[in-house]
């Protein structure tokens, strides 16, 4: 029996040895090995390559998550769990041959179609019971409900005429967004063969890598050793894409670290924590999210984690400068100088992280898919160890593959799973009902908006990992935060006079109260008073008329990416807080107080995402998106240093109000002569606060460090 915590949910799970062992690694095997060819000759069709993943994971998982955890060593329990194992994947393969048969008798289920169906949604609801706990279930079997009976007696806009069991069925299994429709495709292809790619880069060394390059760059700094936490956290990101695995990864080296130089274990803790939930963040890999993003808005992969990079980037400044100024409060001195330089680290184990990870990009910015990257990467991986010390041979790349079937589990059969929520949300049309209501509870505030969707990510965080929380609130707000981002665009165009006239005549048309007003010019306050007024019916055709289509583009990536930040806060926010509680156990530090300093380390979550809102920092325009870097790397230094009270010395109330003021400033949208104010401004505190420090210090008789 051993611990895991994958996607943030602590669970049992059976460590198999001897035979037993031996077959649940060569089935792991086989089932990476599928996986890769069909990538490259799909002998079989989406569907089929779709089910057969759902099936040798759900396999997998019946075995290794025990049905009752407390007596994951019985063996009667184990037979028990074997046969239910079986009737998973048989009926599953059932199914994958039936839909030809089911559409020839017009869509009518026969017997064992029915039987097949039923054991496989009900497989799927209680494997994610297992791994996950009864949340997901739960969700999964009212929405089902919801489309059978439940609907029909919920008033008001839920309200749902409702569906045969037996179209139900058909839709669960066969629908476009289903068990095994676009959620299923992302999990079979893109995720699973990235998280080959992760294996493939931990079983070469790359993980000793990067921690041994952290230490050897940012070891000898002041908050040296919380550096190296961030520096290695970030560069295992790029491998692992799960905060909880980043924190276990990385944090039994750095956390230990920390509190030697003299953090507290609360502090150590929570700034592995907010680092590790940065690695979700981090391109290429951004966990699975990034996929169903691709997916979800068809925007291409590549373009996603290109302007993904920046914010990632300034996400992590953003807990070095709390880092920094922590030990700057706390008088800390640097530690002794690593015994590793960096060309000794890249000597070692570099080769095997920079050679794939380039080619991995560069194939991705030229064009190819991800699919492709990722096998060429994985290839390039094994080439490149062979440069290092540790050289792959056939037995390194079997455990390669075998490891990253058994880290692929739980994601597996929870993406397929969560698209039996998603069907539900899509056939009825809920998504469209409650972007509605975020518009109407708003009242077109963009800021409220966002606080609601915020609290929505955090609650739902309680229940769901990380990638099922992103999946459900993108399909039910995304097109609300889109329409209000591309409204700012309109509101612009109708202020300044530069409405086209079908414009014009729509918005009259559709809102015939204000036909005086559009007469002559428009205010900026009229202008967004009236735009946030409009009825979808009317918003709608008008943002087709006038928002150009990148912009629009630009307004859908933005409305994702918030939703994507926002949905990485369970990971850091008590009461759930899985990465900090994580960080906690190794930091043998309080798991609410190892929390409460992950939220307040974390902040950039909440940061980044008002700039993705109000700023066009996702349009791809890199000079645009330098400059916000630029205001937003000052300003949330500043911020940082009102919220800890120091900056190079400690703040009083009305430096810690300045602070914060002027770092707010910093990050104003629209306006730089403003933001260049702020910036301004935070150059001085520094230096007036370094001046006052020195001299305090003087006065102190301290000596400078």
């Amino acid at each position: 029996m051993s611990s895991n915590n994958e996607e943030g949910v602590v669970d049992v799970q059976r460590n198999f040895v001897g035979k037993l062992g031996m077959a649940i690694s060569a089935l792991c095997l086989l089932i990476a090995i599928f996986h890769i060819y069909v990538a490259f000759f799909p002998v079989v069709s989406e569907l089929q390559r779709n089910v057969f993943h759902f099936a040798g994971f759900g396999f997998l998982a019946a075995l290794t998550y025990p049905a009752l955890a407390s007596k994951s060593g019985n063996r009667t329990l184990l037979i028990i769990d074997l046969v239910f194992a079986v009737a998973v994947a048989v009926s599953a393969v059932h199914l994958a041959y039936a839909e030809s048969a089911i559409y020839a008798r017009g869509v009518k289920l026969s017997t064992l179609d029915w039987i097949a169906g039923s054991i496989c949604i009900l497989g799927a609801v209680e494997l994610t019971r297992r791994m996950t706990g009864w949340v997901i279930p739960t969700v999964i079997l009212i929405c089902l409900s919801y489309l059978v009976f439940l609907g029909k007696i919920i008033p008001g806009v839920f309200h749902f005429p409702g569906l045969k069991l037996e179209s139900v069925m058909f839709r669960s299994i066969y629908g476009d967004d289903a068990m095994f429709g676009s959620i299923a495709r992302i999990s079979s292809t893109y995720v699973f063969l990235f998280i080959i790619f992760g294996a493939f880069l931990i079983r070469s060394g790359a993980g000793d890598f990067v921690i041994n390059m952290a230490r050897a760059l940012a070891g000898k700094w002041i908050g040296g050793p919380g550096i190296v936490a961030v520096m290695a956290s970030a560069l295992t990101g790029t491998i692992s894409g799960s905060a909880v695995a980043n924190t276990a990864s990385t944090g039994v080296i750095t956390i230990p670290l920390m509190k030697r130089a003299g953090f507290k274990p609360e502090f150590a803790g929570g700034v592995e924590a907010a680092a590790s939930s940065g690695g979700q963040l981090m391109p290429p890999i951004m966990g699975a999210g990034a996929f169903v993003m691709a997916s979800y808005t068809q925007i291409p992969y590549e373009t996603i984690i290109a302007v993904a990079t920046l914010p990632a980037l300034l996400y992590f400044l953003s807990v070095i400068y709390f880092v920094r100024i922590e030990a700057r409060r706390l008088n800390l001195q640097p530690m002794e100088a690593s015994d590793i330089t960096p060309k000794q680290a890249f000597i070692e184990n570099g080769a095997s992280f920079v050679i794939p990870i380039t080619i991995l990009i560069a194939l991705l910015v030229v064009g190819f898919t991800p699919t492709y990257a990722a096998v060429v990467g994985i290839l390039a991986v094994i080439a490149s160890s062979w440069l290092t010390k540790s050289r792959m041979g056939p037995r390194a790349v079997i455990e390669a593959l075998v490891m990253g079937s058994k880290s692929m589990i739980m994601t597996a059969v929870l993406l397929c799973a969560v698209g039996l929520i998603v069907n539900v949300i899509a056939t009825a049309g809920v998504g469209n009902t409650f972007s509605l209501m975020i518009a109407s509870w708003s009242g077109g505030n963009m800021l409220i908006a966002l606080v609601l969707i915020a609290v929505a990510s955090l609650v739902l965080g309680m229940g769901l990992p990380v990638t099922a929380a992103y999946i459900v609130l993108a399909t039910l707000s995304a097109p609300a935060l889109a329409g209000m981002i591309s409204d700012r665009f309109v509101i612009d165009m109708l202020a300044d006079g530069s409405l086209p006239e079908a414009a014009r005549a729509v918005l009259t048309f559709g809102a015939p109260e204000y036909a005086e007003i559009l007469a002559g010019p428009v205010s900026p306050d009229q202008a967004s008073a009236i735009i946030k007024s409009l009825p979808l019916e009317v918003a709608a055709p008008l943002r087709e008329l006038v928002v150009p289509q990148p912009v629009a583009v630009t307004a859908l990536l933005s409305a994702h990416m918030i939703i994507f930040w926002l949905s990485q806060d369970s990971n850091v926010t008590p009461p759930v807080a899985l990465a900090a509680f994580t960080a906690a156990a190794i930091a043998k530090a309080p798991a609410m107080a190892t929390g409460v300093a992950s939220w307040k380390l974390a902040k950039g979550l909440y940061i980044m995402p008002i700039l993705f809102a109000y700023t066009p920092f996702l349009s791809g325009d890199w000079a645009v998106a330098s400059m916000i870097f630029g205001f937003g790397a000052v300003g949330v230094y500043a911020i940082a240093g009102a919220l800890q009270g120091c900056m190079e010395y400690p703040l009083g109330i009305v430096g810690r109000g300045l602070a914060m003021v002027a770092g707010v400033v910093c990050l104003w949208p629209g306006y730089h002569l403003v933001s260049l104010g702020g910036v301004l401004a935070v150059i001085a505190l520094l230096v007036i606060n370094i001046r006052t420090g020195r001299y305090s210090a003087a006065q102190a008789g301290e000596v400078e460090a």
